[in-house]
C-alpha cells in the first residue's frame, strides 16, 4: 500500500493529467494485490464506470453552456444584471455573484462558470477600478456555485456512485447555492467600503431595468425550464441536459447572434470537455474498485467508530479531510477515490446521503479555488494574467465564508433538507 501511496503522489507531483494518475494508481494497486484474473478485467471495469445511463446528461450541459455563451446569452444576463445592482457601490462586484448564480443553474460546472465570467467581466471590472487580485478573487469563488446550484455534475457523479435521487440532491443544493452568494455578498460589501469601490451607473433606472429584463427574458426562462422541469418531475436530471440545450438553440435563434460557422468549434469543445471528464470517471471506477476489494473504506469506518460515534464530530473529521483533499485533488477525481471512503462512514453513524453529499460535493468544490492546485485558480489567473500567488492571497476571505456556510450546514441539516423533504418527501 506505500507503494501505491508514492505512486499517487509522485504522478500528482509531476503535473501527470488527473484521469491517468487515478488510472496508474489503481493499476498499481491491483498490481501489488497479486491477483491475476483482476488485471484481466480492467478493461471491463474501464467500461462499467462509464456505461450509466445518468452520465448521458454530460455532454448535453457542456453543449447548453457552449452555445449560450456563443449566442450571446451571457452578455444580455450581464446587462441586466448592472442595471439591477450596478447603481450600487461596488455594483459589478455584486453582478458577477448574480451572473454566476444564474450560470451555474444552466452550465453545472465551476470551470465553465470561471471561463465565461472572466471573458465577459475582466475588462469591465478593470475600468471600474477594481483591483485585479479582487476582480479574480470574486470570479474564482462565485465560480464555485457552478457544482452547488442545479443542476449539477458534481451531483449526478455523487449519485452515481451512491444510489442517491440526483434529483432530490438538485433541489438539496437550492438554499446552499443561494447562502454561498449571499456570504460573497458581504465579503464584496466589506472590501468595496475598505476600497472605495465606486458604482458602475449613476443610479437606478426603472425604464432601462425593464429593457434590460426584457431582452434577458429567454435566458433566465432557461434555468427556470431545467430546475423547474426537474422539480414537478416533468423530467428527470438525465433528460434535463437535452432540455437545457433545446433552450439554449432558442434563446440563440431569438437573439439571432449565434453564427453557424462556429458550430464545429462549439462541438469540438463539448467533445474535448466530456472526454476530459469521462477519463476521470472511468479511471476513477479502477481506483474506487481496488479500494473495494481489500475492504478498505470498511476498515476505515471500524476504525473511526472506535474512536466516536457522535455524527457531528465524524463529519467535522471528515470535513477537515475534505479540505485538505481538496487542496491537492481535481474535485471529479476525488469524488471517485474518497466517496467509496467516507460515505460508508457518514451512513453508519447515521447521516442522510443527502445532507451529507450536499457537504461532501461543496467542500471538495471549494477545493477547486484553494491552493496549491485549485483548478480555479489557474483558469482565472491565466485569463486574468493576475500572478498565481497573488489570486491565492486574495481568495482566502471568500474561502472563509464559504467555510462558513458548510458549518451553518453541518450543525442545521435543515437547510438543506428543506426543500427535498416539501417537494419530495424520501
Amino acid at each position: 500500500m506505500a507503494i501505491v501511496a508514492v505512486i499517487f503522489v509522485l504522478t500528482l507531483l509531476g503535473g501527470v493529467p488527473m484521469a491517468f494518475v487515478l488510472g496508474l494508481t489503481g493499476i498499481a494497486h491491483l498490481f501489488t494485490i497479486g491477483e491475476p484474473a483482476y488485471m484481466s478485467i480492467i478493461t471491463q471495469r474501464l467500461f462499467t464506470g462509464v456505461n450509466n445511463f445518468s452520465l448521458m446528461c454530460i455532454p448535453f450541459f457542456v453543449l447548453a453552456g457552449d452555445l449560450m455563451n456563443k449566442g450571446g446569452v451571457t452578455k444580455r444576463l450581464l446587462n441586466f444584471a448592472r442595471e439591477l445592482v450596478g447603481w450600487i457601490p461596488g455594483g459589478m462586484a455584486y453582478c458577477c455573484v448574480i451572473l454566476a448564480m444564474v450560470l451555474s443553474a444552466i452550465l453545472g460546472s465551476a470551470n465553465a462558470v470561471a471561463a465565461i465570467l472572466c471573458a465577459i467581466l475582466i475588462g469591465e471590472m478593470a475600468k471600474d477600478g477594481y483591483d485585479a487580485d479582487f476582480t479574480g478573487s470574486i470570479i474564482a469563488a462565485s465560480s464555485v456555485l457552478g457544482p452547488i446550484i442545479p443542476p449539477s455534475v458534481t451531483f449526478i457523479i455523487y449519485g452515481v456512485l451512491t444510489g442517491v435521487s440526483v434529483s432530490r440532491m438538485f433541489m438539496a443544493g437550492i438554499v446552499p447555492g443561494i447562502m454561498l452568494g449571499i456570504s460573497y455578498a458581504l465579503i464584496i460589501t466589506y472590501y468595496t467600503k475598505k476600497r472605495g469601490y465606486k458604482k458602475s451607473k449613476p443610479r437606478f433606472d426603472p425604464k432601462a431595468c425593464g429593457i434590460a429584463f426584457v431582452k434577458a427574458i429567454p435566458a433566465l426562462l432557461v434555468p427556470v425550464v431545467i430546475i423547474g422541469g426537474i422539480m414537478g418531475g416533468i423530467f428527470t436530471p438525465t433528460e434535463s441536459g437535452a432540455v437545457a440545450v433545446v433552450a439554449a438553440v432558442v434563446a440563440a435563434i431569438i437573439y439571432r447572434s449565434f453564427d453557424i460557422k462556429s458550430l464545429p468549434e462549439v462541438l469540438l469543445n463539448t467533445g474535448m470537455t466530456t472526454a476530459a471528464i469521462m477519463l476521470i470517471v472511468a479511471f476513477g471506477n479502477i481506483i474506487g474498485w481496488s479500494l473495494a476489494i481489500e475492504n478498505i473504506p470498511t476498515l476505515i469506518t471500524e476504525t473511526i467508530l472506535s474512536i466516536t460515534d457522535s455524527q457531528i464530530v465524524v463529519m467535522l473529521l471528515i470535513i477537515a479531510c475534505l479540505f485538505v483533499i481538496g487542496c491537492l485533488m481535481d474535485a471529479f477525481a476525488a469524488m471517485y477515490v474518497f466517496t467509496p471512503v467516507f460515505y460508508p462512514l457518514a451512513m453508519a453513524v447515521g447521516l442522510d446521503p443527502i445532507h451529507f453529499g450536499i457537504i461532501f460535493c461543496l467542500m471538495l468544490t471549494i477545493g477547486l479555488c484553494t491552493p496549491p492546485v485549485g483548478m480555479l485558480l489557474f483558469v482565472t489567473s491565466n485569463i486574468s494574467k493576475v500572478p498565481l500567488a497573488k489570486l491565492s492571497k486574495s481568495i482566502w476571505p471568500f474561502v472563509a465564508a464559504a467555510m462558513v456556510v458548510v458549518l451553518l450546514m453541518t450543525f442545521f441539516p435543515q437547510i438543506v433538507m428543506f426543500i427535498p423533504n416539501w417537494l419530495s418527501p424520501a
